[in-house]
């Protein structure tokens, strides 16, 4: 019954700034880790961005820390405020959801999110 649905996606022109969201619904979250990873052609699924609970503290990967901005609401939805963006930050952006407390080092690992969204297309032009 779970569903994340992402939007926002879309073509950006390199230094541009674009907010993702993604709405979760069938369940709340307020209590445990929503995320964001993202996935290029030909590369692996790779973790971008999460918060642990709703108000909590984020953390990012090294790749968008200080460019990107991960926040909550307290109606299931996070979102991903992206700045300065680089054509190597074009992917498809996927939110990800678990319903059970994650330590703060597993909250980066992929294999350990019960619920994703079908990703919504950024693409970053030169």
């Amino acid at each position: 019954q779970v569903q994340l649905v992402e939007s926002g996606g879309g073509l950006v022109q390199a230094g541009d700034s674009l907010r993702l969201s993604c709405a979760a619904s069938g369940r709340t979250f307020s209590d445990y880790p929503m995320a964001w990873f993202r996935q290029a052609p030909g590369k692996e699924r790779e973790f971008v961005a999460v918060s642990a609970w709703s108000g909590s503290a984020a953390d990012y990967s090294d790749s968008v820390k200080g460019r990107f901005t991960i926040s909550r609401d307290n109606a299931n939805t996070v979102y991903l405020q992206m700045s300065s963006l680089k054509p190597e930050d074009t992917a498809v952006y996927i939110c990800a959801a678990r319903d059970n407390y994650l330590n703060p080092s597993s909250r980066r690992d992929r294999n350990l999110y019960n619920y994703w969204g079908q990703g919504t297309q950024v693409t970053v032009s030169s």
